[in-house]
């Protein structure tokens, strides 16, 4: 009976099924070979399960990509790789300079990376849990811009999936207004790893928010937060902050450099004041 209810659906899905390619359709194809193999004493039932668990899983991983359009699929391997780069940045702990140190122990370092340019990398500690910092860094994103004086607005354009989301930020003008307004289409990842939280990004094209006018169309790099309890002091959180931004338009490498640098120092001291003033999500500030 199971046999004869597996062809019908078959022929009634031929067509479906020769369109398929790849894993999907030899993972379709292997489930009716089972099948036949059962009904002509093929091996005992626990074995021809679990091959078919095993075939069914890469069907069941593949028809979850099939959730999303291909220009949605390429977003998600974008963030993947705007990851693994910045990851891969911060691995490295050669060739960094101090830019700067405040008295909390606030530090910020440069470096220059080929093909990317020059990077800064912001080192804290914050007296909040980390899960605290990833509501409001994550989940309260688009409200930044009441907190954070560098940022007149974030929208979130698109989410994909739970870990994607395509972003527009505006950001406000700086160094007594010789950067003038920026803003910037992103494509962000998020992922959690244990303990450790990744929040990550790069530019992105987005056909439905088309470049503004009287404002310049500035590009993150491959750019990260890294998340993790501090340790001995899990109430505490390590934040490490890489910044990789091409401004656009004419600005001495001087600006450019002072600009991005206090950016990281004041985003802290903002950051802090705001967990302070809203201990909590619940708390609807």
């Amino acid at each position: 009976m199971l046999l004869a209810t597996f062809k019908l659906c078959a022929g009634s899905s031929y067509r479906h099924v020769r369109s398929m390619k790849g894993l999907r359709q030899q993972a379709v194809l292997a489930i009716g070979q089972e099948l036949n193999r059962r009904a002509l004493g093929g091996p005992a039932p626990a074995a021809w399960i679990y091959q078919v668990r095993r075939r069914g899983s890469l069907l069941g991983s593949q028809l979850e990509d099939s959730l999303y359009s291909d220009q949605e699929l390429a977003y998600i391997q974008q963030g993947e790789e705007a990851m693994q780069r910045a990851l891969g940045i911060l691995k490295d702990q050669e060739g960094w300079k101090k830019e700067s140190r405040q008295v909390n122990g606030d530090e910020v370092l440069s470096k220059v990376i080929p093909d990317v340019g020059k990077v800064f990398r912001l080192e804290v500690v914050v007296d909040q849990p980390m899960e605290r910092l990833y509501e409001e860094l994550v989940e309260r994103m688009e409200a930044m811009g009441e907190w954070n004086p560098s940022v007149k607005e974030i929208k979130v354009l698109q989410k994909i999936g739970k870990d994607t989301i395509i972003t527009h930020e505006l950001a406000a003008e700086a160094a007594g207004n010789l950067v003038g307004p920026r803003d910037f289409v992103s494509v962000r990842c998020t992922k959690r790893r244990g303990s450790m939280c990744v929040l990550a990004g790069t530019a992105t094209l987005y056909e439905e928010m088309p470049q503004q006018k009287g404002v310049i169309r500035a590009e993150h790099g491959p750019t990260c937060m890294v998340l993790r309890p501090l340790a001995g002091s899990p109430s505490r959180t390590k934040l490490t902050w890489l910044l990789s931004i091409d401004l656009k338009g004419w600005l001495p490498k001087t600006i450019i450099n002072q600009v991005l640098s206090q950016t990281q120092v004041d985003f802290a001291n903002h950051l802090r004041k705001r967990l302070e003033s809203c201990p909590a999500l619940e708390a609807r500030c």
